[in-house]
């Protein structure tokens, strides 16, 4: 939230707004470090929470995968011919989470955000990983807390 009102009036923030089942996410272009077309990911233990698709295979490296969708309650997304993966940069969470890997339903609209432009939707309903609901140019937008996501991941003790 500080972020967002720290912003002066001459900042403007390169963001990707990711299209989820439903919604989607904003969040600086940064924080994603490639969208990469969709590949299955491998589930090796099915014990695991619905949520954590399995792990893909990024530029030589296993990156966990999971669906923002299920890990804030909602319903199973539907797979679609349009589906990417954003691999996330780490968050500073942990060093053993470099990356991390959030399906996504389509093809993500880069978005340049000043601080005049994008508003806390203060009464909207925030489920579990969501950092903060915006309007940013007519649109409803979720900021998602990506550092609560990876400790999520590091929590279930899977080894990357």
């Amino acid at each position: 939230m500080n972020e967002v009102k720290q912003l002066s009036s001459e900042t403007e923030i390169n963001s990707l707004l990711l299209p989820l089942a439903g919604r989607q996410l904003i969040v600086p272009a940064v924080t994603v470090a490639e969208m990469i077309p969709y590949q299955e990911p491998q589930k090796e233990n099915q014990d695991l929470p619905a949520w954590y698709l399995g792990e893909i295979v990024w530029r030589h490296s296993r990156v966990p995968c999971v669906s923002y969708e299920l890990m804030c309650g909602d319903d199973v997304p539907s797979g679609n011919a349009s589906c990417r993966i954003a691999v996330l940069n780490n968050s500073g969470v942990s060093e053993r989470l470099p990356f991390l890997a959030v399906l996504t339903q389509g093809i993500p609209r880069l978005s340049r955000v000043g601080a005049e432009e994008i508003h806390e939707v203060a009464d909207a309903e925030l489920k579990t990983f969501d950092f903060m609901h915006v309007k940013h140019a007519g649109e409803e937008l979720v900021i998602p807390d990506v550092a609560s996501i990876q400790q999520a991941v590091l929590d279930m003790g899977i080894a990357v």
